[in-house]
């Protein structure tokens, strides 16, 4: 449900994941900046009660009830927002799903899934929604991360995901050179959000808890923040912290040194699935 409030025509920007996280906070961020803006995830529920609370801010606020990984859910949200709004400048493909193991551990579906989200929900919803962005010289973005510049152990079908997107927002940037078209690809740090809850484990179920200490991390909101400020400035490539810059440059030059430093990092994690955190029942023995 949404109440038009008044006739002049603010900027519009959907969402996706916008149920909590990151999108959440980016929805909130564009409303505070003057976009209307749409709210897709799969819950509905979620996704009604942020949008009448961003109401209140004297924009507009859409929820729509959004599975990334149909395609006809996708092409529905793009006209659904096209139906209230007669425009889109902004399209956030933060939608995302995580997980956490070896492939040789690994069934093959859970790989699936990712892709199905991170990569292939980007592709359905930029397709529908790309049109009316290059009408409205606007723009597409797309959450990465920094395992879309370098890979991550126990975590190759989620790098892989975000390879694949960046792969294919950069093709995309070049495609629309000469029209206008803003393309930008963030990259934050490891935030505070349910998404490391959530992640897969090897048979595909939740793992259930974070293996970070969560007031370490970036805040939802800090990256909304410097998202809405990269829309903004129209920049191609936004990395937000030391960490990621570090490694981003390093792999270009020293790619070897980079992949121990990530080895020995991500192996310090609790209950990591390599290295020394490595569960003893799943370390291979010579017996």
């Amino acid at each position: 449900m949404i109440f038009i409030m008044e006739m002049t025509p603010h900027r519009v920007a959907i969402i996706t994941g916008a149920s909590s996280g990151i999108g959440k906070a980016c929805a909130w961020q564009l409303a505070r900046g003057g976009y209307d803006v749409v709210l897709a995830a799969r819950n509905e529920s979620a996704i009604q009660n942020i949008a009448d609370k961003i109401s209140t801010l004297g924009v507009n606020a859409l929820a729509v009830p959004t599975d990334v990984t149909d395609p006809q859910d996708c092409r529905n949200l793009i006209e659904e927002t096209l139906q209230v709004f007669h425009r889109i400048d902004v399209l956030i493909n933060n939608a995302g799903i995580s997980m956490r193991a070896r492939l040789i551990d690994l069934d093959l579906e859970v790989l699936h899934r990712v892709m199905d989200v991170n990569f292939w929900g980007t592709v359905y919803c930029t397709k529908y929604a790309l049109p009316h962005i290059l009408s409205a010289h606007g723009s597409i973005v797309g959450m990465s991360s920094i395992s879309g510049k370098h890979g991550l152990p126990g975590r190759t079908g989620y790098a892989a995901s975000k390879f694949a997107m960046e792969g294919f927002l950069e093709s995309l940037r070049i495609e629309h050179l000469e029209e206008d078209l803003h393309v930008l690809v963030a990259c934050p740090g490891f935030t505070a959000t349910k998404i490391r809850f959530a992640a897969l484990d090897a048979q595909g179920k939740p793992q259930g808890e974070s293996p970070r200490e969560e007031h370490k991390m970036m805040t939802p909101e800090a990256v909304a923040k410097a998202v809405f400020w990269a829309i903004q400035h129209r920049r191609r490539d936004l990395i937000l912290t030391s960490e990621g810059y570090g490694v981003a440059w390093l792999s270009k030059f020293f790619p070897g040194f980079v992949d121990r430093a990530i080895y020995r990092t991500m192996a310090k994690e609790p209950d990591a699935p390599f290295g020394e955190s490595m569960p003893k029942e799943k370390i291979p023995t010579s017996d």
